[in-house]
Parts: C-alpha cells; structure tokens; sequence
C-alpha cells in the first residue's frame, strides 16, 4: 500500500486502520491558544512570530502558528524535515529552490527536505497566518534534526553562502 504520492489509495488506508483503539495516556489532548509558547525572537531568523503547541504530547512531529507581517518574510532557509503550511488567512507566494508559487487562504504549502524556501506575505497591510506542522521531533529521536538560515537571502545567494564553502 503506498503512503503517498500517486499510487495512495484512500480506500486501501481506510482499510487498514483497525476496528480496535486503545485509548491512550498522553495528555493534553487539547492545547489552548492561549496557551501556545512564542519562540524567542533569537530562534526566529525573520521577523514571523512563531508559537508551538509544545504542551501536545507527540512524539513525531511539531505544530505551531506562524505569523508574517504585511510585506515581509521568513528567511531563506532548508531543514532535514518535511514542513506542511496551511493558510489560515492572506496571500503571498513561496520561493523553493528555483520556482515560486502562489498561495491563498485555504491553500497548504509542502517543503520537502533539504530545499532551500522563503515564504513572503504580498499584502501590504494584512499578516498572514500560517499552521505549520513538521516531522522534525522524529528526526531529532535519530539524530538527524539540521537546519540551516542564509537570513533574508535569495535561493542563489544561500546556495551560493553555503554550497559553495563559506559556511
């Protein structure tokens, strides 16, 4: 049965969940926004506020709400986890690796490991708002958790900083 891509099957998964659930000891089971902690603005390389729901008792994977100013962006950076975006509210578009797309509210945002990607708002007077989740709890289980910043850089200028030895 294949997870994704192509060849997934809705029906095929569907299938192989099990008619059993165990209930389960983790707790919460639900985080209040309120209760969302703000990275600290020097984990942050861009001008987004990112909140993580780290009181959530998973295992593999993390969940924040970011937020971009009107007319800026996140950096340029790359990761060793996946990272989906979903749009709560605004417009704007990603760079990833040598293409740019747009994106609107309701849209979601994939980036696959180790690309580089910069996420910009395009309104002028409106922020948007992100929920992002990523796989980067399981890496960090194995070890394998990198990320890398060039700030607010171009594709070219990051790959150029850090592919080519100076960094």
């Amino acid at each position: 049965m294949a997870l994704s891509g192509s060849d997934f099957s809705l029906p095929e998964f569907l299938g192989a969940i099990s008619d059993t659930v165990r209930p389960v000891s983790a707790a919460p089971i639900v985080v209040h926004a309120e209760e969302l902690e703000d990275l600290p603005a020097g984990q942050v390389h861009n001008p987004s506020k990112i909140a993580i729901a780290g009181k959530l008792p998973t295992t593999t994977f993390e969940i924040f709400r970011q937020i971009i100013p009107p007319g800026l962006s996140t950096d340029m950076q790359r990761h060793h986890h996946e990272t989906v975006h979903f749009v709560i509210s605004g417009n704007g578009h990603t760079d990833l690796e040598d293409e740019t797309e747009p994106w609107s509210t309701g849209d979601f945002i994939y980036t696959p490991p180790w690309t580089w990607h910069r996420h910009y708002n395009d309104s002028p007077d409106r922020p948007v708002e992100f929920l992002t989740i990523e796989n980067s709890r399981l890496l960090a289980v194995f070890g394998l958790g990198r990320r890398q910043s060039a700030g607010l850089a171009t594709v070219d200028e990051a790959r150029a900083k850090f592919e080519g030895g100076l960094a």
